[in-house]
């Protein structure tokens, strides 16, 4: 199992929640998507995580990651 982290600074509501658990979890690989709506961070955790595939899902979520937005994945 490997987490990643992304920052993502517009996230704010529910909605936004919604959104991103929405497109995130249906990347092949994920078992789990967490948004801290307070931190602005989006945690996936998974297995053969693409992170292109994330950062691309987050993207059509409607958005856009912090400027040199880089966690090195951590695994569990």
């Amino acid at each position: 199992m490997v987490e990643v982290r992304y920052s993502v600074p517009a996230i704010s509501c529910d909605h936004c929640v919604n959104a991103i658990t929405g497109e995130v979890g249906q990347v092949p690989g994920v078992s789990e998507v967490t948004v801290d709506l307070g931190a602005k961070m989006v945690t996936v955790r998974g297995k053969d995580l693409d992170d292109s595939a994330l950062r691309a899902a987050i993207d059509v979520a409607g958005y856009d990651l912090a400027p040199n937005d880089f966690t090195p994945p951590i695994l569990m």
